[in-house]
């Protein structure tokens, strides 16, 4: 016999790791293409690489705060939702119970119950307004009830990946006084960098992993091209 509590504590568990991965690829995503465009626009105008760490260190600080509270307000805004669904079922029960009655019966009767249990499982489930509300917005609506402490838990997950990810085209700013030794390196690092997260991301999510991989180091390469030949024709 399969220990049911064992199986859901399995989900579970793999449920919030999916959702961890997802935060780190956000955070992590944008922490190294943004402030990699930022330090190559500012090596093409200037030389003084103190400038662009200051520069670069500050939109780190900035941009990792936006990103968690866009992880934070996107969490939140699930969690509103997802209480309005359940009023909206709960409303329904109330006023067409029968109506609610004939889609619990309909959905067990597609996971290929006999019909002679079809009946039973109905009353079961429909005995308990709670347990049937669970029941209609877990299987006609396919939403999960959002855990108190997801909002906070992305909001971090998100605004450290993306320090993390905004460090490492900064970093080589810190050990050379010359903005285009420092640019170069920059870029070589960032690039493999780009390149490396993108296959891993694509092996998390299921996707082909070196095709992941060359896209993120294109895109983050053509950004930090383009903020770097911007900031050249401006200045």
């Amino acid at each position: 016999m399969v220990d049911s509590s064992a199986e859901a504590a399995n989900t579970e568990k793999h449920f919030r790791t999916q959702e961890v991965v997802r935060d780190i690829i956000i955070g992590m995503a944008d922490g190294l293409t943004v402030p990699f465009a930022l330090a190559a626009g500012l090596s093409g105008a200037v030389s003084n690489t103190w400038l662009i760490v200051t520069a670069g260190l500050a939109e780190i600080a900035a941009g990792s705060i936006a990103m968690g509270l866009g992880g934070y307000l996107a969490v939140k805004s699930d969690h509103e939702y997802y209480e309005a669904e359940m009023e909206r079922e709960r409303q329904e029960i109330r006023d067409m119970p029968e109506a609610e009655r004939r889609e619990v019966e309909d959905i067990i009767r597609r996971w290929g119950f006999h019909h002679h249990h079809v009946e039973p499982a109905v009353n079961t489930i429909t005995d308990d307004n709670d347990k049937w509300i669970d029941f209609m917005m877990q299987y006609e609506l396919r939403l999960e009830r959002p855990r108190p402490e997801r909002a906070r838990n992305s909001s971090l997950t998100i605004g450290i990946s993306y320090i993390i990810g905004g460090l490492v085209p900064l970093a080589p700013y810190f050990l050379f006084t010359n903005a285009a030794q420092a640019l170069l390196v920059s870029v070589i690092f960032t690039i493999l960098a780009l390149f490396i997260f993108g296959y891993v991301k694509a092996r998390f999510i299921g996707t082909r992993a070196w095709r992941s991989a060359f896209q993120m180091a294109l895109v983050g390469g053509l950004a930090a091209l383009v903020a770097f030949l911007a900031a050249k024709y401006i200045a």
